[in-house]
């Protein structure tokens, strides 16, 4: 069973159709849309600021999402993919995003509408992510702009994760 916990009388919350694997924890102020999955190893907590996250997203195994105390939040907006061992702190991402897995994303850098953040990328604070390109490298540069095939795959896996959670409902 997942551990869900509420801090200081704030309890999350999810939309309808989620998937939270048995060992995800969630705690706090966090509040998820429908057709999301939180999986293995997962942590959301907003346990010192909130975190709201869209429709159709998931949280792969081991992404670790949070926030900083009375200074940054976290949104994270549709149709987004967190990738595995990935930490996104404090910032935005928009829509139809991919992050890649062990990159980190930090405080009030905003990622904007169908970027990838490569594997092992570092996203400064405050750094603004154009949409339609791939970010790579540490820090995280402007790389080149994504292709068709690419933008078509940002919109696709988050499908492709609602159908790997039905397998455990």
């Amino acid at each position: 069973m997942p551990l869900i916990l509420p801090v200081k009388d704030k309890n999350p919350a999810w939309g309808n159709d989620c998937f939270i694997a048995e060992n995800a924890t969630i705690v706090g102020e966090v509040t998820m849309g429908d057709n999301c999955s939180v999986w293995f190893n997962a942590v959301i907590r907003g346990d010192v600021n909130y975190i709201r996250i869209g429709n159709n997203t998931n949280i792969q195994d081991g992404a670790v999402i949070h926030c900083t105390y009375l200074y940054a939040g976290t949104d994270i907006g549709n149709n987004v993919s967190v990738g595995h061992n990935a930490l996104v702190h404090g910032c935005t991402l928009k829509d139809n995003v991919l992050i890649g897995m062990g990159a980190i994303v930090m405080d009030h850098a905003v990622v904007e509408e169908f970027v990838i953040i490569a594997a092992g990328a570092i996203v400064l604070e405050k750094t603004i992510c154009e949409s339609g390109y791939l970010y790579a490298g540490i820090p995280a540069k402007k790389i080149k702009p994504i292709t068709e095939e690419q933008r078509e795959m940002l919109k696709r896996l988050p499908n492709n994760y609602i159908m790997y959670s039905g397998w455990f409902k």
